[in-house]
């Protein structure tokens, strides 16, 4: 089931590295900037991208992981974030999203998983910056038709009876999914079950990681 939304194209767009489509003009003046700071050895690609990947793989998802560790424990605040994400979040010291966010809670029953069928909207404020993969024209364009193979090819093979919602990111809506507490996690602290939490996971490709397989 497809929720979509219409898209504002003059919002902001992520600044991947590696982009598989043109530039925005933001984009490409970005891109300007570094190879000249490169050039005049004020700074070094390596530390762009090791930068980049803290915001992909760190910085951003640990704020999502601590909205859905603090969900997992506290049943009032799930309320209040399936309600209305957009400020709940403000109660773990978060900044509000600028967009409307929207959190989708993954069930036995039903799967939720996001993309954005027509560029790369993203909950920014809880999960930074976007994985490579999510603005791929691949994903985007699969998530919504073939769902359940697109989530097999990351490995998450989902029973027939299970029924996949997929959400569709717009310029005024982003969507952050509040995945299955896993089994065997009751005697965990708050900060242990955010360990759990991947980026992944938040998006709906990945369930949250069983606590053995958290090193």
């Amino acid at each position: 089931m497809s929720h979509g939304h219409d898209h504002d194209h003059d919002h902001d767009h992520d600044h991947g590295h590696h982009h598989p489509e043109p530039l925005t003009r933001a984009e490409a003046r970005a891109r300007a900037i570094e190879s000249l700071l490169v050039e005049k050895g004020i700074l070094t690609t390596a530390a762009v991208d090791a930068q980049v990947a803290a915001y992909e793989q760190d910085i951003g998802p640990l704020k999502g992981a601590r909205v859905v560790a603090r969900a997992w424990v506290d049943p009032a605040f799930k309320a209040r974030l399936l309600a209305d994400a957009t400020h709940a979040i403000e109660e773990i010291g978060l900044e509000p999203s600028a967009n409307q966010l929207v959190a989708v809670e993954n069930t036995p029953d039903v799967h939720n998983l996001v993309v954005c069928t027509l560029c790369s909207c993203y909950p920014w404020a809880v999960l930074g910056l976007p994985p490579t993969w999510y603005k791929s024209f691949a994903y985007r364009s699969r998530a919504v038709v073939e769902p359940r193979t697109v989530l097999s090819e990351f490995g998450l093979a989902l029973d027939d009876s299970v029924e996949v919602r997929v959400w569709d990111s717009s310029a005024e809506v982003r969507y952050l999914v509040v995945p299955e507490r896993p089994p065997g996690t009751g005697s965990l602290s708050e900060d242990e079950l955010a360990a759990l939490v991947s980026r992944d996971a938040m998006i709906g490709v990945a369930r949250a990681k069983a606590p053995a397989a958290v090193a």
